[in-house]
């Protein structure tokens, strides 16, 4: 895996998986949290925040990181209950 090496890239991981992780313990399914990710991204891109290096390290880790299901821990902390459509 790609590993990060500058802080605010680190930083920004670490948002959008806190971010996603609450949107998939809301029931938030795989394409959700990727468009999130995406506007994510785009943002972070189009401010120039990181140098173009860090950002494309973080673009990929955010990839596989959310193609990963072993990422995400469903709502009640249930991994069989991840993306289920029990939206209230």
């Amino acid at each position: 895996m790609t590993s990060l090496q500058d802080p605010t890239a680190i930083r920004h991981f670490q948002s959008v998986c806190d971010a996603c992780q609450d949107l998939a313990s809301r029931y938030h399914g795989p394409s959700e949290l990727r468009l999130y990710a995406d506007g994510y991204l785009h943002a972070l891109r189009r401010t120039e925040v990181l140098d173009p290096i860090a950002q494309q390290r973080l673009e990929e880790l955010v990839d596989r990181w959310i193609l990963d299901p072993s990422s995400f821990i469903g709502p009640g902390g249930d991994v069989s209950t991840l993306y289920e459509t029990g939206r209230n």
